[in-house]
């Protein structure tokens, strides 16, 4: 059977074709600032439970998965007993996804932490991790039983957004609807959950937020030698 093809036009029937299709990518772009601009308005509640997980130097606490910087996008990653590939892999929805995940250089340089988190031994999430070449990624298993009913992910993975204020973190945002989160994975789309966004200057957000001139991103992310705007003193 022969694969269709779109149809053939004149080159003003094209031009014409494609006015009409960037002005709806306008449109949805323009939604699309509204709906970020909406997530740092979103308010925040306190993380009262201490949550235990494993990683490869032991045990670690919710706190410890933010290695140091301030924001935390966790994706709940279902790798367990009872999902297709067990014990040697895990979903293949969860697994598509995270194979569309930028590098995380430029999330580190904007103060944010990814990580995914699974009920799989460590054995088995460093053995799938190697094999689907994901071994800069921090993956981790989750010890404590709550975890997964506490942050919306008992059906399906969920992306949880957090904050710490020193000793304190405090959950902001999370997303699981599954055609939004398709079209998450780009460093712009990552750091666009997190409460302090992209921190460039000119961006809609509340009074207060840390921003920089979108001058200041202009650069490889191994040029990144000092804080970002959100882990300055204020």
């Amino acid at each position: 059977m022969a694969i269709a093809k779109p149809p053939i036009v004149s080159a003003a029937e094209w031009a014409e074709a494609q006015k009409s299709l960037t002005q709806q990518e306008e449109s949805v772009a323009a939604a699309l600032e509204t709906l970020i601009a909406a997530r740092k308005r979103m308010p925040m509640v306190r993380v009262e439970q201490n949550y235990s997980f494993e990683g490869p130097d032991g045990k670690l606490s919710l706190a410890d998965l933010f290695e140091g910087r301030k924001q935390l996008i966790l994706y709940r990653f279902f790798f367990e007993e009872g999902v297709d590939g067990w014990p040697d892999a895990g979903c293949s929805g969860c697994s598509s996804w995270v194979d569309g995940v930028a590098d995380l250089n430029l999330l580190h340089a904007r103060d944010i932490t990814f990580a995914m988190a699974s009920p799989a031994p460590l054995g088995n999430l460093q053995a799938y991790a190697e094999r689907m070449g994901w071994t800069d990624i921090p993956w981790y298993t989750i010890r404590s039983e709550s975890f997964t009913e506490d942050f919306d992910a008992t059906e399906w993975f969920a992306l949880n957004m957090f904050l710490r204020d020193g000793d304190d973190i405090y959950r902001t945002y999370c997303l699981k609807h599954g055609p939004m989160v398709s079209q998450i994975g780009s460093v712009a789309s990552l750091f666009s959950l997190t409460p302090y966004g992209g921190q460039v200057e000119g961006e809609e957000v509340p009074d207060g937020w840390p921003q920089e001139e979108f001058s200041y991103w202009l650069r490889p992310h191994d040029e990144f030698d000092g804080p970002a705007p959100v882990a300055r003193e204020q």
